[in-house]
């Protein structure tokens, strides 16, 4: 397929490359919102049979099959149309029925009982299910634990809306007990591992953490609201833990976010360029705690994020250090060749979007340490301090990352085939689209990166504001003792999913004593009220044993110290 509208990168660089991404935004738009309303049942016109209200992933059922109904991805899509339909002026008629349908259809696909459990013992981390909403029952990677999250923030948003219209009792009778199932799975199980929403591995994911502390604390604020007083305290009391565990997913020494913390890759991830657009609060600045897109930590990640990717693939090779590529899930992927994604790449052009909305709110931006490195993009002799409208600096820098945000649009537009269609990925090679066609999720990205580029937000969701509690970063001590039977030259260790107990590395893992044989006890100092997986392994010689599945696992105590009595698996 020839590219829509550009043939070379370099006309990236020429004085027509904002009316030539206008235009592609413009024809797009259209494109992208039916690709999205095709792709929902009943009536969409490639929903294959879907029930009412259904996302279906994508209509290709072979080499992959995504012929499902993933409730992230539905999630997600729904997001997008509530915010059209209640934030942005779109008061189309036919998007309330559809938001309607989605609603129902949830609340159904909630109750059904799958190879996660029943809606009471884990079925809502069942991650896909049939288009006609009974359950799959094929292997595949579960739980994963943002869907509930995200679900919950998309009905979340449509019942704020109801009730500044009056409409409480549909809410009360009709959105509340779909969104309290949710809300609770998330409350009770968001300090257990998840596999991640690439559905590859199972650990503590950043996407799913950041996620649904959003969730919970929008939340608080609709149970405030509905007078469900002890929800609410749950729900509140939830909401800072998890922030404080989000936290720990920032490493200062290698400057980005760490996606999966102890899965044996560089954990450079789309999936936390992808958290900061799914948690972006307009009202919160650039705050580091909530990882905001303007925030020194989320600009450092995004850098090192497409930095990644620049010798990666074949499409980005000759293009300068300081100009837009085409990204991917993560740089290590094979999946279907591994190949850069639609929705990633629109998602990096959404983050910046995003921040240039808050920087001209604030009529100033920050550079620190943390951040330096990526405004160094755009200017090399500039220095840590604050930046306003008032100077030429702000005006040069905030127009640079304007158009570099605008590049990594056209970098998609490059590789849309004529009709606008959107796949999943498009080769690195040479650009041809593969994978899934006509994917929902890359549709919707679309929108809502052209949808920040157009300067509009969603409704606040409480960002604005948040402390870290203190106790958060007072370390406690925790003594592991495992019952363990060795021969002469073989010794016990432990290792796990934080740093203290060095990221699953056999190499560095704790050596364990044993002067109480065969209990092998180490002490170790750990962070607060955070949640640990661990596992402990046998060394002989150059002989690495590890135990049995699945890991261990606990939340460390908020205070004092605690002792874990194991035994070997």
């Amino acid at each position: 397929m020839r590219p829509w509208y550009f043939s070379t990168f370099a006309l990236l660089v020429s004085a027509a490359a904002q009316s030539i991404v206008d235009l592609y935004v413009a024809k797009e738009s259209p494109t992208a919102q039916a690709g999205v309303l095709a792709n929902i049942g009943p009536n969409g016109a490639k929903s294959s049979g879907a029930y009412p209200g259904v996302v279906i992933a994508s209509p290709s059922n072979s080499d992959p099959d995504y012929l499902y109904t993933w409730t992230r991805d539905s999630s997600l899509v729904f997001k997008l149309l509530i915010d059209q339909y209640t934030t942005n002026g779109g008061f189309d008629a036919s998007l309330r029925l559809l938001i309607d349908l989605f609603v129902a259809a949830e609340g159904h696909i909630q109750q059904v009982t799958n190879p996660s459990g029943t809606v009471l013992t884990g079925g809502l981390g069942e991650p896909k299910f049939m288009i006609n909403e009974t359950e799959f029952t094929g292997p595949w990677g579960r739980p994963q634990r943002d869907g509930p999250a995200l679900r919950a923030t998309a009905i979340i948003t449509y019942a704020n809306w109801l009730l500044a219209n009056n409409n409480a009792s549909y809410v009360s009778e009709k959105l509340w007990p779909i969104i309290q199932l949710d809300l609770d799975y998330v409350a009770g199980n968001w300090n257990s591992s998840t596999f991640d929403l690439w559905e590859e591995v199972r650990a503590f994911s950043f996407f799913t953490s950041a996620v649904q502390h959003r969730a919970l604390r929008e939340g608080v604020t609709l149970a405030k609201s509905l007078g469900k007083s002890t929800q609410a305290s749950n729900y509140a009391s939830q909401s800072d833990r998890v922030l404080c565990f989000l936290q720990s997913y920032w490493n200062s020494s290698l400057g980005y976010i760490v996606a999966n913390p102890g899965v044996q890759r560089s954990n450079i991830d789309a999936n936390t360029v992808l958290a900061s657009i799914h948690t972006f609060d307009a009202d919160a600045g650039c705050d580091a705690v909530t990882y905001q897109p303007c925030s020194d930590k989320a600009l450092a990640n995004l850098k090192v994020y497409v930095d990644s990717f620049r010798s990666v693939y074949l499409i980005n090779s000759g293009i300068l250090a300081n100009q837009a590529v085409a990204t991917g899930r993560y740089p290590e992927d094979v999946y279907q060749g591994g190949n850069p994604w639609y929705l990633t790449t629109f998602a990096v052009a959404e983050q910046l979007y995003d921040a240039l909305i808050v920087w001209n709110k604030q009529g100033c931006f920050d550079v620190t340490d943390t951040s330096l490195a990526f405004f160094h993009t755009f200017d090399t002799s500039l220095s840590t301090g604050t930046y306003c409208t008032s100077s030429s600096t702000y005006t040069s820098i905030t127009s640079a990352i304007q158009s570099f945000a605008d590049a990594f649009i056209a970098v998609n537009a490059n590789y849309t085939p004529v009709d606008g269609g959107l796949a999943e990925q498009y080769s690195r090679n040479n650009g041809t689209p593969v994978s899934a066609h006509d994917l929902t999720w890359s549709y919707a990205s679309a929108l809502t990166s052209f949808s920040a580029r157009g300067g509009h937000t969603s409704a606040s969701w409480g960002a604005k504001g948040l402390t870290v509690p203190g106790s958060c970063f007072i370390p406690v001590s925790v003594q592991f003792n495992v019952r363990a039977t060795t021969v002469p030259g073989e010794n016990i260790y432990l290792t796990g999913s934080v740093p203290e107990l060095k990221n699953w590395d056999p190499s560095t893992a704790i050596l364990m004593s044993s002067a109480d044989y065969p209990i092998w006890s180490t002490t170790v100092k750990l962070p607060a009220d955070h949640p640990i997986e661990y596992k402990y392994i046998r060394k002989d010689g150059s002989s690495v044993t590890w135990e049995s599945d699945p890991n261990n696992a606990f939340t460390t105590v908020a205070s004092g110290s605690q002792t874990l009595d194991d035994t070997w698996r």
